[in-house]
């Protein structure tokens, strides 16, 4: 049985929703999804499928996260409190042990920092925890020379970037996100979820791979010593699931800056929106010129923690090369481990937005996000 597509489309993009709907029929009949865009300020889809949900449920998010954290530091280079090519040593002395001294706050935020975990793993505590992973890395050795490579700092970069702002402005990212970003704009994307609204978050399900899906992850390079399993934090001795991560009532309520953000749809393309658009008489939270930089290509090539082809900008995934070559140059965003993907495409206006509650195969922005990234945007260019 198919389910029912709830939500609108403004005229022009009656074929986003179609398409939604091709992908829906396909899906697990228990499929819960949200797909949000806007143009040029203007919200155009708002979709959503799901029994028990509707356009105001929450998801983990996941690395999506990062997005938020990233125009944080990218709201506060534009006010110059923070200046990218400064040494992150001026913020925070500490950081400089084992050799981190010369590192850049613009190499840290390109993932080049090669601080990815530690040797011995964080506790769960500790991941939920933004100032306790700061503190414990401070003193961690690189696992590779700063400066010199890049590698994708999966459960820290938000805690790492968050320092420097703390250190800064003596504000929390997260406070500064939740005063200048999300209660501003009433986005439904959390940096730490009030306990009044707990009950509208969807708990994330777990991957149901295919038998083979199962063989492809079975035949995965596996060893508790690889970068990998030091920058997920896999190498403990009791490792938890991504989705237990993301169903820790600790994380949501502390909201680490790298992965424990929750959202809507609505929540993660208004975000976007608001940082490249005018919305609702606002203007922009970034100017042009600040939007250039962060969408500007800082780290290419192999990723030594995901062994394969990657692209950063100032912090954000640079969106048109990892994921979606359609897209405009300088598109900026990030995806989750769940599945969820979102960001802005300067070029056309659009912002975009997407979550689901099961976690997706493979990770990252889940395979259903090229047809409908793909869909919105057709539409956005020939509205």
């Amino acid at each position: 049985m198919t389910q029912e597509i709830h939500g609108t489309v403004a005229d022009g993009f009656e074929a986003v929703r179609e398409e939604f709907a091709a992908f829906v029929t396909g899906e697990r009949p228990d499929y819960e999804g949200q797909l949000c865009a806007y143009v040029h300020g203007r919200r155009v889809v708002d979709l959503w499928v799901g029994d028990g949900s509707d356009a105001t449920s929450l998801h983990g998010v996941f690395s999506s996260t990062k997005g938020a954290a990233h125009l944080v530091v990218a709201l506060l280079v534009q006010d110059g409190t923070l200046e990218p090519d400064r040494k992150v040593t001026y913020y925070w002395p500490e950081f400089g042990a084992e050799g981190k001294g010369q590192l850049t706050l613009r190499d840290l935020l390109a993932h080049r920092a090669g601080v990815i975990g530690l040797d011995g793993g964080f506790t769960d505590d500790e991941l939920a925890d933004d100032r306790a992973i700061a503190e414990r890395l401070a003193d961690q050795k690189p696992f590779w020379r700063p400066g010199t490579a890049f590698g994708y700092h999966a459960l820290v970069i938000g805690a790492l970037a968050g320092e420097v702002v703390r250190r800064a402005t003596g504000r929390t990212l997260q406070e500064v996100y939740e005063e200048r970003i999300r209660a501003p704009y009433g986005l439904d994307f959390f940096l730490g979820l009030p306990a009044a609204l707990e009950p509208r978050y969807r708990s994330v399900r777990p991957m149901t791979p295919t038998d083979e899906q199962q063989a492809l992850l079975d035949s995965l390079p596996r060893g508790p010593h690889r970068l990998a399993s030091i920058a997920f934090n896999t190498h403990v001795p009791e490792p938890g699931t991504l989705e237990s991560y993301a169903n820790s009532r600790a994380v949501r309520a502390k909201g680490p800056a790298s992965a424990g953000g929750v959202a809507a749809a609505r929540g993660l393309a208004g975000m976007y929106a608001a940082a490249i658009s005018e919305v609702d008489g606002r203007p922009p939270l970034l100017k042009p010129d600040t939007v250039a930089e962060v969408g500007q290509i800082h780290s290419i090539g192999y990723d030594l923690v995901a062994r394969t082809h990657k692209s950063y900008g100032l912090g954000f995934q640079a969106t048109a090369d990892t994921w979606h070559p359609f897209l405009g140059a300088g598109t900026f965003g990030h995806s989750g481990a769940g599945g969820s993907q979102a960001f802005a495409d300067p070029r056309s206006g659009l912002a975009y937005g997407y979550t689901r509650r099961r976690m997706a195969f493979p990770g990252g922005a889940a395979p259903e996000n090229q047809r409908l990234v793909k869909a919105v945007h057709t539409a956005a260019l020939s509205v």
